[in-house]
């Protein structure tokens, strides 16, 4: 049987000439869309089996395979994932040819209605575009991607604490909260690598660690120099635990951005801040001690230069000698002029 229900609704099944078999919803309850459906359907297998033309792929088979590939590529998932849910009720059942700039702009809007900022629309949308563009340049599964409209959003300023602030901040956190958040500061490891950090990728000989590259976000190792704060949080993590260095009556920390945090920062009175704030206040400390910035890219283990260019402003030392050269021009001209008068 060609077409049959499942609720209100109508399906299709068919074979196709290769014996693919094919059951699909045809999102109507009108018997006779769901039969002209089910016609245009099986005509494109048809065409596609006999004349060779290029197979329609549906948005739910590249979401499958889009997360398949990134499950190498990419440290975690969740995020995108959660995303890709939201854009599930839009995009669902449409050929990757039919998304064009009007669903998108729905889609847009949809969620613009739940109240969500423009950034979190944008972080959507990017992973819609990197899905389409993925289905047009790298499978063939698309003659031409749409163009995906971002919404304008204002660039967040660079949130980072003074020395006074963080000390204020430690003394409010729980003991093992208070040695992350310390080698955090001290290295600038991201919150997942410090939560993870096991003690064979540890060499307090050495005074060294090191992220591998699978636990990296950029997916190259991190090589992590201590120094002597993180040396110190480290010994006072000793005899805890056979493997992981950070724990919490002595099993393993699963997470650090937790209730005992935020509470801790109230205390503290400290706004607007993130754990991952912290990697920020490291980066912002080495940048106004004169650390460069090709040196801070790497230390950080920064996909790109452009990632530490944001810290520049946080250093002027480089930029005064300029400064007094103009100012010592000025006075020269000064000077030559009243003694012209």
């Amino acid at each position: 049987m060609s077409l049959f229900k499942r609720g209100n609704i109508w399906w299709v099944r068919f074979s196709t000439p290769g014996g693919q078999q094919i059951r699909r919803s045809a999102k109507t309850a009108d018997k006779r869309l769901a039969q002209e459906y089910h016609d245009q359907l099986k005509a494109s297998y048809w065409r596609v089996s006999k004349l060779g033309e290029r197979p329609r792929r549906m948005w739910e088979e590249a979401v499958e395979r889009w997360l398949m590939e990134k499950q190498g590529e990419k440290v975690n998932l969740n995020e995108d994932v959660g995303h890709l849910r939201r854009v599930h009720p839009h995009l669902y059942g449409r050929y990757l040819d039919e998304i064009d700039r009007d669903v998108l702009d729905d889609l847009t809007k949809s969620r613009l209605s739940d109240g969500v900022s423009n950034a979190t629309v944008n972080r959507m949308l990017e992973i819609v575009r990197a899905i389409l563009r993925r289905a047009e340049r790298e499978w063939d599964w698309l003659e031409r991607a749409p163009h995906v409209r971002m919404l304008p959003q204002a660039k967040r300023r660079i949130r980072w604490l003074t020395k006074e602030e963080a000390n204020h901040l430690l003394a409010e956190l729980p003991d093992h909260l208070a040695a992350m958040a310390r080698f955090t500061l001290a290295t600038g490891l991201r919150e997942a690598n410090v939560v993870k950090l096991d003690w064979s990728q540890v060499d307090l000989a050495r005074r060294c660690a090191w992220i591998h590259a699978d636990q990296a976000k950029t997916r190259k190792a991190i090589p992590v120099p201590l120094n002597a704060e993180a040396v110190l949080v480290l010994r006072q993590q000793e005899g805890k635990h056979p493997d992981r260095v950070f724990t919490y009556k002595g099993k393993p920390v699963t997470k650090a951005n937790n209730h005992a945090w935020r509470k801790a920062l109230v205390r503290a009175g400290i706004e607007d801040f993130r754990w991952h704030d912290l990697r920020h206040t490291w980066a912002s400390w080495h940048v106004q001690q004169g650390t460069p910035l090709h040196v801070l890219q790497e230390l950080g283990g920064c996909s790109d230069y452009e990632m530490v260019r944001r810290y520049a402003h946080l250093s002027v030392e480089h930029l005064a000698k300029y400064a007094d050269d103009l100012s010592e021009i000025r006075l020269v001209s000064t000077n030559l002029t009243q003694s012209e008068i």
